[in-house]
């Protein structure tokens, strides 16, 4: 027996989902079709017309990135209206530098630069639960409390958040009397406290020039 082919519109759908041109059956009739029909054509009319609505709206806020046009990946280039965009399309912002009062969280270097450059702290070492976010093995001072040397006290006064900065001091902005016990920063190592304790005491002609590299880890607001 031969089986009987059936066409597209039988893949298509199933009989109880199909349209009918007759009335019985229980099938719809040419008028509710076209209705129907009609209807679905307008919502989503509706639904396109919003979307492009939407589209225009939210294309305004960002930069046109001509390379991404008719892309179907990538997302536009965001223009941020507290930050400055050069000719080359670079974004950068002007962080707020310390306050007379606020405290600081530092982290230092220090060499004897007049001196064979010898090392007396190390900045980026490893310390006590920094990777927990802890601040505690970090150096900390309040600005303009002349808790440091006059050389350190000037060169934070004038950082941003996040700013490295390499100063060189000489022996009148440094520690007084020569002793880094009486101002900050102070070496934390046993043998920091040697290298620069052999220069500051040295009553010969040693330079005592040095040099210190800051970098900014935190302000805390008074």
């Amino acid at each position: 027996m031969r089986q009987r082919q059936r066409g597209p519109q039988s893949l298509l759908l199933p009989e109880s989902e199909k349209f009918s041109d007759s009335g019985a059956g229980g099938g719809s009739n040419p008028v509710e079709r076209r209705s129907f029909v009609f209807s679905s054509i307008g919502m989503v009319a509706a639904a396109f017309c919003n979307a492009s609505k939407d589209g225009v709206a939210l294309a305004s806020q960002f930069a046109d990135m001509p390379a991404l046009r008719g892309k179907d990946y990538g997302k536009s280039k965001m223009s941020y209206p507290d930050y400055t965009e050069t000719a080359s399309g670079l974004q950068y912002k002007e962080m707020a530098p310390t306050k007379v009062g606020e405290t600081v969280v530092v982290d230092w270097d220090g060499y004897t630069i007049g001196y064979y450059g010898r090392i007396f702290e190390a900045r980026n070492k490893t310390k006590g639960g920094s990777f927990e976010g802890d601040d505690k093995a970090f150096f900390k001072f309040r600005v303009g409390s002349q808790e440091v040397i006059p050389a350190f006290e000037e060169a934070v006064s004038g950082m941003a958040l996040g700013g490295i900065r390499r100063i060189i001091v000489p022996p009148e902005l440094g520690y007084p009397e020569n002793d880094y016990n009486k101002s900050g920063p102070r070496p934390t190592t046993f043998s920091g406290q040697r290298a620069l304790d052999f220069v500051l005491r040295n009553q010969g002609l040693i330079d005592k020039t040095l040099l210190f590299d800051i970098e900014l880890i935190k302000i805390i607001p008074n």
